[in-house]
């Protein structure tokens, strides 16, 4: 006999294909490793194939588990258009997220589009600027959501995410970084990272001017990658093309980068929560998970 699928374990089942692990799936959907297991067994017992094996210490997806991905994609989708259809609601959940707009084509395609197949109903309208401006956003009620950059020796409001190395970063192609007197790219006077790698320089007695100055992560990439100037970007922003400089090329170590998520006293819903809960275990890495299918 037929069994019917249950949305909430195909919901919990796509979270762990989206994001590589029951404990990030876990703090998306709001549920602990140990439920999230449980209904993954049930979803096995339904579906009547393994969807899970065994490797090692960890859980991956068998063969039929990844065909059941998009099975589950489009139950999820037809389910939330039906309920919207019909619970009165002309326009589906819409929430304005904000991100630095150094991390936007690194981190934000993977991360809202695995969003959008969990949530099909609710609609994330994006901003990018500046760490100072989103901030500024969402004290303001302009941003229902933010990421903001910083480092560990500034004032950072929010909860703190993900922390990862500043580097000084050349071209791999030039030599910009062997000049007596080094050629800066850098952000405005509200980027926090531009008066830290000035300062850095100035301890160690490092000469520096700042050649180019951009909010656009995209004009700093350029400079850098053509070999016009040194810049500073945290560890998974740096492109390909980039080459790392550390005390050995005479640049002085930098404080870690802190990722915070920020939120509006006004943005206060389920699909609020839904969103930062998402954010926190797409990119986390404070007290998160490895990124791999942990085992149950």
């Amino acid at each position: 006999m037929n069994h019917a699928l249950d949305i909430d374990q195909l919901r919990t089942f796509l979270a762990i294909a989206e994001l590589g692990s029951f404990t990030k799936a876990g703090e998306a959907v709001h549920k602990t490793q140990s439920a999230v297991s449980m209904q993954m067994r049930r979803l096995e017992e339904r579906v009547g194939q393994a969807i899970f094996i065994k490797d090692g210490r960890q859980s991956r997806l068998t063969e039929d588990g990844q065909r059941l991905v998009e099975y589950a994609r489009r139950m999820i989708l037809l389910n939330d258009e039906t309920l919207t259809a019909f619970n009165g609601q002309k326009e589906v959940g819409h929430v304005k997220l904000g991100v630095p707009d150094d991390y936007a084509d690194r981190l934000l395609p993977q991360v809202l589009a695995a969003f959008n197949r969990l949530n099909p109903s609710i609609e994330v309208q994006v901003e990018c600027s500046g760490s100072s401006k989103l901030t500024e956003a969402i004290r303001d009620g302009a941003l229902d959501v933010a990421i903001t950059t910083s480092s560990d020796t500034m004032d950072l409001r929010g909860e703190i995410i993900r922390r990862e190395p500043l580097y000084w970063v050349t071209s791999s192609q030039h030599c910009a970084h062997t000049q007596d007197i080094i050629r800066l790219a850098l952000g405005p006077s509200t980027c926090g990272w531009r008066r830290l790698s000035m300062d850095a320089l100035d301890r160690v007695g490092r000469r520096y001017r700042v050649s180019y100055t951009s909010s656009s992560a995209a004009a700093l990439v350029g400079a850098v990658q053509a070999g016009l100037a040194v810049t500073v970007f945290p560890e998974s922003a740096i492109r390909d093309g980039m080459r790392i400089l550390d005390e050995r090329d005479g640049f002085p170590a930098l404080p870690s980068c802190d990722i915070a998520l920020l939120r509006s006293d006004t943005a206060r819903e389920a699909m609020h929560d839904t969103l930062c809960n998402h954010l926190v275990a797409a990119i986390g890495n404070v007290g998160g998970g490895t990124g791999q299918l942990a085992a149950e």
